[in-house]
């Protein structure tokens, strides 16, 4: 049974003024998909009636031939936009999408390994990763978006993950380079799985539960204190909310290793309910400045909900087993 306090959240998140939000509440917590009424109803002509959504394809072309930013921009370039309409939820299978995968694609087609270092590749996995996960969330996998799952699985490190530090003495993953490539190889295994895949997974998995998320291996100290903090969106970023997600999405959660970080977020519950953004990496008062975003994922305040840190914190703790959403 669903508790008073999650269900009156759930509430609120049915009712929020913003449709991006109700969209990701039924597909991630009540777990509806997109024939169902409620979802339909609510998808049909969504550019319009979503602010958020509206902004983020803005920034979009409508064709080949129309002016972009560069496509990496932080955070208004093509690859953030659609990676962000991809983790909202955003129906796949919208024409209109179609320039800007061409775009990405294209440009991710084009980079090639540089650097093999002490027999490591030596890329930004995440960006291939990201093309990855928002042509398969959004509809438009295709042969190209398959080299680069084959790139991904052919020059994972020894420890599961991934690097772009070309110093040849690093012989470790980074956490951030490496929890990207396991969402994307996560989303295409819904396509194809296979054995090569799944083990793959299993592999980028244990780089971060052997660490129990966020403690190093030789005396279990918290390897960065920022890790702990909950944003939305963290972008290439790695914090407990996003590696919890990941690992739910995988089906790891479960996991007894994932226990602290859970312990943690579950901790992090405020007064009304929800969950805070704590932090954050993105800046919505001037456009002309670095690090804006068009999308109005709400400020940060430790003591009140955040409508997207909270469906992502539930999301969690109903795939952790931790509560029942039956709504």
């Amino acid at each position: 049974m669903t508790s008073l306090s999650e269900k009156s959240i759930i509430t609120r998140l049915l009712n929020s003024t913003e449709p991006a939000v109700q969209l990701k509440t039924y597909l991630c917590l009540l777990e509806h998909n997109y024939d169902t009424s409620e979802v339909s109803s609510l998808t049909a002509d969504i550019k319009k009636k979503s602010p958020l959504i509206s902004n983020l394809f803005y920034y979009l072309p409508k064709d080949q031939t129309g002016k972009i930013l560069p496509f990496y921009t932080k955070w208004q370039g093509i690859h953030w936009i659609l990676s962000q309409l991809a983790d909202i939820g955003y129906p796949p299978g919208d024409k209109e999408i179609v320039p800007s995968i061409d775009y990405e694609m294209n440009w991710l087609s084009g980079r090639k390994i540089q650097h093999i270092i002490n027999g490591r590749a030596r890329f930004c996995a995440s960006i291939d990763a990201y093309g990855i996960y928002s042509a398969v969330s959004l509809g438009f996998f295709d042969e190209r978006s398959k080299l680069l799952v084959d790139k991904l699985v052919e020059h994972q490190w020894a420890d599961g993950g991934w690097n772009c530090d070309k110093k040849p003495e690093v012989n470790i993953s980074s956490y951030h380079e490496s929890l990207i490539p396991l969402r994307a190889l996560n989303s295409y295994s819904k396509l194809d799985k296979n054995q090569q895949l799944t083990t793959a997974i299993d592999r980028a998995s244990e780089l971060f539960l052997k660490r129990r998320l966020y403690k190093r291996l030789r005396d279990d100290r918290i390897i960065n204190n920022k890790w702990l903090l909950l944003h939305y969106p963290a972008y290439w970023h790695y914090d407990i909310l996003m590696a919890l997600k990941v690992l739910s999405e995988a089906g790891k959660v479960v996991d007894k290793r994932c226990n602290d970080a859970l312990d943690l977020l579950e901790s992090k519950r405020v007064a009304d309910g929800g969950f805070p953004k704590e932090a954050k990496y993105c800046q919505s008062a001037n456009a002309e400045k670095r690090y804006f975003s068009p999308g109005n994922w709400m400020s940060v305040n430790k003591k009140k909900m955040n409508e997207w840190v909270t469906i992502d914190a539930l999301f969690i703790l109903k795939a952790a087993n931790r509560i029942d959403l039956d709504y």
